[in-house]
This record gives C-alpha cells, sequence and structure tokens, in this order.
C-alpha cells in the first residue's frame, strides 16, 4: 500500500500538462472592449489576434465576412496579455481562446478604395460591395526619416481666399484647423477637397478623409456632398462614428494614414483630414484607463503627445529619390471657449507646421470663414503660394490686423481723423472680399484678381455689402471681355507684366461700365 502510493506522489510530481501553442491563449477577463488573455506567449506589440477559432479563415476572409472579431494586443504583462477588442465586443467572452495572426495590425490599401466608405479596419459599409485590394499596410509604421524627405514649396489650393493667401498651406505640409464647436472647422476641410475638381487629374491629390467620433448623419451628409459635386471619384472616406468602439476611434486616423502612405509611395500627392484628434484622444485616453496605464494630466495617458506626434510626422514630401510624393494632413481640434491653451491643443500645435484658428465671435457676426488672422500662421509661408497670390497678398495680413486694432479703438472714440477713417473702410471692404460661401471654394487665379482689386483700391467706392455682388460681377466681366487673363495667370502662376496691364485696362473698363455698383 505504501508503495502505491509513493509510486503516485511521484507521478503527481512529474506530471506536466500538455503546453498550450504559443500562438493560442485563452480569454480571462473581459470588460468594456478590453480583454485580458493568458497564454500567448509569443504574442508581440500592435499583433493582430482572432478571437473565435470557428472556421479556419485567411485574414482577408474573416475580415471582409466579419464573421471573427479581432483584437490588438496593446499590453504585454508578465502573466498575461491585455488587448483591445476591435468589432462587436459582446461577442468576446471569458474562456474564448484567442489565436495570434502572426500579423501586426494591417488594412488593404489601392484604388479600387477610391470613392469607398470604408472601416478603420479597411471593410467597405457604403453598401457597394467588397473592395478587390491586392496590398495591405501596416498601421503602424515608422515615418520617413529627414534625409528621406525634401522641402515644401508646392501649394495645394484650398480654394479659400483667407487661407490661401494669409496662412499658404503646401503639399507635405500639417496644418492644424482648431476652433470651438459650430465655428466651420469641417466645413474648410470639405471645401478643401471640393477644391481640387479644378485641378489637372494628373497633379490631383487624393482626399482621404477620417471621420472620427462625429454623428453618422453628419458624416452621410458629406459623403453626399462629395457625390454629387463628383469628388468622391478622388476620394476615400475612413468611418468610426459615435457609435463605434473606442478601439476603432483610436485606429481610425492611423487606418487613414496607412491608406494616404500607399498613394504616397505611388509619387502621388495625398490629402488627408482627421476629423477630429480630440475625439481620438478621449477614446485613447478611456482604452489607456481600462489597460490600467497610469493616468496622467487631466487623465490622459503619458503617451497621448506621441500618438498624435507618430501619427502626424507620418505626412511629408519624400525626396525625388523616393519618388517625390506627398501626404499633406489637416488635422482638427475642437476647442472648449475658444481655450488654445490647453493639453490637447497645445500638444498639437507644437506638433504642426501652423494652425488656422477659427473664432466663435467672428462667425456669430457673420464672418465666414471666421479665420483669426492674428492667431492663425503657416510655417512654410510664401514658399507654398504661386508667385501671383505672393504679388497681391503680400500686405493683407498686417492690414487686417491693423484694422482689428482700430476697429476696437472705433467703438470708444467719436471723431476719427481722415487717415484713420480710411484705413478703417480699407479694412471693412478687404474683410468683405475675403467672405466666402460654404461650399464654393474660387481657383487661385480668381482669388488672385479678387485681392488684387482690393488692395489696389478698385472697390474704394464701393458699399461694403455690396462688395460681394462687385466681386462676382467682375469675374463675369472678365471672361467675357479679357477672356486670356484669368486663364494666362493659372498657366503662368504669376501676374506678369502684359497680364497685369490687360487686368488693369479691363477692371478700369469695369469700374466705368458698373458704377451702378458704386456708392
Amino acid at each position: 500500500m505504501n508503495t502505491f502510493i509513493e509510486q503516485f506522489k511521484k507521478e503527481i510530481e512529474n506530471f506536466s500538462p500538455m503546453p498550450m501553442p504559443k500562438n493560442t491563449g485563452t480569454v480571462v477577463k473581459v470588460g468594456d472592449g478590453v480583454v485580458e488573455i493568458e497564454g500567448l506567449a509569443g504574442a508581440v506589440m500592435s499583433e493582430m489576434i482572432r478571437f473565435d477559432t470557428a472556421g479556419k479563415k485567411s485574414l482577408e476572409k474573416a475580415i471582409e465576412t466579419s464573421g471573427d472579431v479581432f483584437g490588438v494586443v496593446l499590453n504585454l504583462e508578465e502573466e498575461s496579455e491585455r488587448a483591445i477588442i476591435l468589432g462587436d465586443i459582446g461577442a468576446v467572452s471569458e474562456g474564448m481562446t484567442a489565436i495570434s495572426t502572426g500579423e501586426v495590425l494591417s488594412i488593404p490599401v489601392g484604388e479600387a478604395m477610391l470613392g469607398r466608405v470604408v472601416s478603420p479596419l479597411g471593410a467597405p459599409i457604403d453598401g457597394l460591395g467588397p473592395i478587390a485590394a491586392k496590398k495591405r499596410n501596416p498601421i503602424e509604421r515608422e515615418a520617413y526619416g529627414v534625409m528621406d524627405r525634401q522641402s515644401v514649396n508646392v501649394p495645394l489650393h484650398t480654394g479659400i481666399k483667407a487661407i490661401d493667401s494669409m496662412i499658404p498651406i503646401g503639399r507635405g505640409q500639417r496644418e492644424l484647423i482648431i476652433g470651438d464647436r459650430y465655428t466651420g472647422k469641417t466645413t474648410i476641410a470639405i471645401d478643401t477637397i471640393l477644391n481640387q475638381k479644378s485641378e489637372p487629374a494628373d497633379k490631383r491629390p487624393i482626399c482621404i478623409y477620417v471621420s472620427i467620433g462625429q454623428k453618422e448623419s453628419k458624416t452621410a451628409r458629406l459623403v453626399q456632398q462629395l457625390r454629387e459635386r463628383g469628388a468622391m471619384e478622388y476620394s476615400i472616406v475612413v468611418d468610426a462614428g459615435a457609435s463605434a468602439p473606442a478601439a476603432l476611434q483610436y485606429i481610425a486616423p492611423f487606418a487613414g494614414v496607412a491608406i494616404a502612405e500607399y498613394f504616397m509611395e505611388q509619387g502621388k500627392d495625398a490629402l488627408i483630414i482627421y476629423d477630429d484628434l480630440s475625439k481620438q484622444a478621449v477614446a485613447y485616453r478611456q482604452l489607456s484607463l481600462l489597460l490600467r496605464r497610469p493616468p496622467g494630466r487631466e487623465a490622459y495617458p503619458g503617451d497621448i503627445f506621441y500618438l498624435h506626434s507618430r501619427l502626424l510626422e507620418r505626412a511629408a514630401k519624400l525626396s525625388k529619390e523616393k519618388g517625390g510624393g506627398s501626404i499633406t494632413a489637416l488635422p482638427i481640434i475642437e476647442t472648449q471657449e475658444g481655450d488654445v491653451s490647453a493639453y490637447i491643443p497645445t500638444n498639437v500645435i507644437s506638433i504642426t507646421d501652423g494652425q488656422i484658428f477659427l473664432e466663435t465671435d467672428l462667425f456669430n457676426k457673420g464672418t465666414r470663414p471666421a479665420i483669426n488672422a492674428g492667431l492663425s500662421v503657416s510655417r512654410v509661408g510664401s514658399s507654398a503660394q504661386t508667385k501671383a497670390m505672393k504679388k497681391v497678398s503680400g500686405k493683407i495680413k498686417l492690414e487686417l490686423a491693423q484694422f482689428r486694432e482700430l476697429e476696437a479703438f472705433m467703438q470708444f472714440a467719436q471723431d476719427l481723423d481722415t487717415e484713420t477713417k480710411k484705413r478703417i473702410d480699407g479694412g471693412q471692404r478687404l474683410m468683405a472680399v475675403l467672405k466666402q460661401r460654404n461650399g464654393a471654394p474660387m481657383p487661385f487665379e480668381s482669388q488672385a484678381v479678387s485681392i488684387y482689386a482690393a488692395v489696389n483700391g478698385y472697390l474704394a467706392k464701393v458699399a461694403v455689402e455690396r462688395v460681394p455682388e462687385f466681386e462676382d460681377k467682375m469675374l463675369t466681366f472678365l471672361d467675357a471681355e479679357a477672356p486670356d487673363v484669368l486663364p494666362g495667370i493659372r498657366e503662368a502662376k504669376e501676374i506678369t507684366a502684359p497680364l497685369e496691364q490687360k487686368l488693369k485696362d479691363a477692371l478700369a473698363k469695369f469700374a466705368e461700365t458698373h458704377k451702378n455698383l458704386q456708392s
């Protein structure tokens, strides 16, 4: 009997359970879109894992059919791994098997995505059938180094007079659009996409709009607007709406830039809009707190700056040796009560190459776009302007800044001297010229002519409220009476001496024949 017991003890001591394969593990805890997994010994950071072993499908097939739920490993701990769930949170339960895919998180890319609305995983969500993409790009990748880049010197025209004249954007630049809610941030971005329709097809940038935490109705309306205006043929929409899990809102911008990098590496130009990164930061904060990472300022994790910097650093203009392609990034940040000194706004301001600041007071006064010329800046500057725009817009910013000061002073002064009154009148007309309707971007040659007329005194006798009417009729007159002026400026990208003389003659003739517009 004693011998049997001793033998049984030895067998128990020597017993070892069958080791689980390194590429499989077991879900031990699920909560709020975050899972804890034990047994994934071979897992790596940002690796894609698959829950539910039913049906041995390829990674692409699994995403297309949505039969399996995927996750991404974000925490590697001593005894376990933590991952975020991408998709149906309710489909993952304790005890379920998790399988490593051996691939970092990636999405399909290629020309087949043009004109489509996709999820952050690259799956079509517009009801137009599957996307036949032949290549996949990793969502996270290292940005190109300094030696692989060249300076930004090719303009990306937004079609918005106030931006193209004062805050020019170049291809390869990162320009922040910042302002309170309902000040027209998305409108500027969409008008920029619409304006690319006027560019030659071979030089037209591919436009990618990333919707992060926005209402689905808003995104659907924007897609419909792009379709009606013929802009979806060169656009892609990545949608992680307000109802999407925080994990998808977190990866959506990375998915967008992964798609953009495909076109950049083909030697093409791409424009990507992140609307907006404030909501991505909130989603990442939520995930980080659930992953038990220590909170920092305003409960954001310590790597929140790194989150946005590694995203925005991927915007670049590549050197000729690398193909010369570019990604221009227009991130959007929403402020609270105009507070640009808050944590996330200051982070993104310090990463980008300038900002377009939209002011609530200007918006409420009817100035559209409501751009504050004093706080807005482009660190690329006139390097990203055509000679034509550079010539006419030189003094605008200074004149507007002086006008804003005089306008504030005017409220307290009863009698104004002639010079001050002249400056205020000129500033009011200049502000009127820079106003623009939503969805009506202008080609740069028309912008140059309008601003030329404003800064050279052709509007001096026009009533401020009639400036838009004067501008519309002037451009129509030029098309009819001097048909070679606007195409000439577009072709030469500058106002040459012969063109300027023709423009002066046409403007003088217009002023003579349209005296009814003058007060």
